[in-house]
């Protein structure tokens, strides 16, 4: 059983306790982090989700990510997801973003951080990851304008996107509604 703590929309502790896969409350929400990887040489770090994953499954995604367990601020937690689903260790993120989606019930810490790591070192969490792709600037940014890229992740990191010369379009991607595909 996963158990997370429970936040107001302000991103507050409200010292309840939240059960993953239980029914959320109005008003609470649970915290969720994500971090964009991208490598010393320029290159980004991208993950294939796994077929079995309830939303976007076999997805190309360009994070690392998941809910902070009971305890756990969004620093140990962006440090734990990276580390579980791609085994790199950093400890140097720099926070972009901070959205609530009140539909989920969640509030998303979006982190980028820059490693210097063995690129084929990258290892695979079973059940949520399937394989990994290392994309050159020019590949990240033609992945990223190419609809492929998760929705709500690309809107989520729209701002730091486009800080990279990313022009996204405002009008929802051709890939909408299509979750589960």
């Amino acid at each position: 059983m996963e158990l997370w703590d429970a936040y107001d929309k302000d991103g507050r502790r409200t010292g309840g306790t939240l059960v993953r896969g239980e029914t959320i409350a109005d008003g609470l929400y649970h915290l969720v982090c994500e971090v964009l990887v991208r490598h010393k040489d320029g290159s980004y770090l991208c993950m294939q989700r796994a077929q079995s994953k309830k939303g976007y499954p076999g997805w190309w995604e360009a994070t690392a990510g998941g809910s902070a367990l009971r305890g756990e601020d969004e620093w140990a937690c962006v440090r734990r997801e990276l580390r579980e689903e791609t085994g790199i260790d950093c400890d140097a993120f720099e926070q972009i973003g901070r959205f609530v989606d009140a539909a989920d019930h969640s509030i998303f810490c979006c982190f980028v951080c820059c490693v210097a790591v063995d690129k084929d070192g990258v290892t695979l969490q079973e059940g949520e990851t399937e394989a990994f792709r290392w994309m050159t600037e020019t590949e990240f940014r033609a992945f990223v304008r190419s609809g492929e890229m998760i929705p709500p992740q690309q809107r989520r990191y729209r701002a730091y996107l486009e800080s990279l010369g990313c022009e996204l379009p405002e009008a929802e991607s051709a890939c909408q509604g299509q979750e589960n595909r």
